[in-house]
């Protein structure tokens, strides 16, 4: 299982959105069907998680209810669940949509506030023993990226995961299933965003796995002058920059170059993963083709 591995090797997390709204591939996947073929293509790209939201968290956000968050999410999770056996996260920070989600299968929640807008959410995660992803997040989904200041972007993200943990501890939730996000792009300057990815070894000083969701967001927009259909090498870069500073899970659009560039990054940090047949096969077709080629130029 995937999640054995974390903390061992850096774990690929799929973003799939059953949204209408989200700011990159919002109303692509509202279908279960098209959800579906979209989990499994990305389980052949070589995810390690796939993570269902059912509400947009970009700028500007508006909430949605709890029926139709839960009518979007629970089909898909189940349908994956069923189908592919994939771990499967849950992006909420509602309680009750966390509940539904982990006893229709999922094993991880991925809450965007740090477990604070939803008082039971701690209860439910601790109760079904389930992964946690906590993130730091300064102000709402509606009102964060007006106008942001951090005297020490770093430190205050610090010391809002040290209070988080104890919070976590207390409430009966086991330390080796928590991860931390220090939150890119949520309620972050562009200086703030690039410090915290710079970063990324101070946080590693807590102990628990780091999971980093860079994917197509706005910050990459801004350093390159792109729109978010654009920022695919933005993103890459940064995946593995993160990779090789420490971070355990990076959140991903893109599974299938995200998936090279981790492996890649990975082996230049001095731990190349083990070959299945298939990646074996595969590198004797290029040697071959390499060969050829040489042959050809002399």
């Amino acid at each position: 299982m995937p999640l054995e591995e974390l903390g061992r090797r850096p774990l690929i997390m799929g973003v799939l959105n059953v949204t209408p709204d989200s700011f990159s591939d919002g109303g692509r996947y509202v279908e279960v069907s098209a959800a579906l073929n979209r989990a499994r293509e990305m389980v052949r790209e070589g995810v390690d998680i796939i993570d269902v939201g059912g509400e947009s968290t970009r700028p500007g956000a508006e909430p949605v209810s709890l029926e139709e968050e839960m009518g979007r999410v629970i089909p898909v999770i189940e349908a994956i669940r069923e189908e592919l056996g994939v771990p499967v996260s849950v992006d909420t920070y509602k309680a009750e949509v966390a509940r539904a989600a982990l006893e229709s299968g999922a094993v991880m929640v991925n809450d965007v506030s740090g477990l604070r807008f939803s008082p039971p959410m701690a209860q439910v995660v601790a109760q079904h023993q389930a992964y946690v992803v906590v993130m730091h997040m300064k102000g709402t989904p509606r009102d964060m990226q007006r106008n942001p200041h951090y005297e020490d972007v770093v430190g205050e993200v610090l010391t809002f995961f040290q209070e988080r943990l104890e919070f976590l501890d207390a409430q009966g939730v086991s330390e080796e299933r928590v991860l931390l996000d220090p939150g890119i792009g949520f309620g972050k300057r562009l200086e703030d965003n690039l410090t915290l990815i710079r970063e990324i070894p101070r946080f590693l000083e807590l102990g628990r796995p780091l999971l980093l969701g860079p994917s197509r967001k706005s910050f990459i927009g801004q350093v390159l002058g792109l729109p978010v259909e654009d920022r695919l090498e933005g993103t890459l870069a940064v995946v593995a920059v993160a990779v090789y500073l420490g971070a355990a899970v990076v959140r991903v659009h893109d599974v299938a170059p995200a998936r090279r560039v981790v492996d890649m990054a990975w082996a230049l940090k001095g731990s190349l993963p083990s070959l299945t047949p298939g990646q074996v096969n595969r590198m004797d077709q290029v040697d071959q083709t390499n060969q050829v080629g040489q042959a050809g130029r002399i």
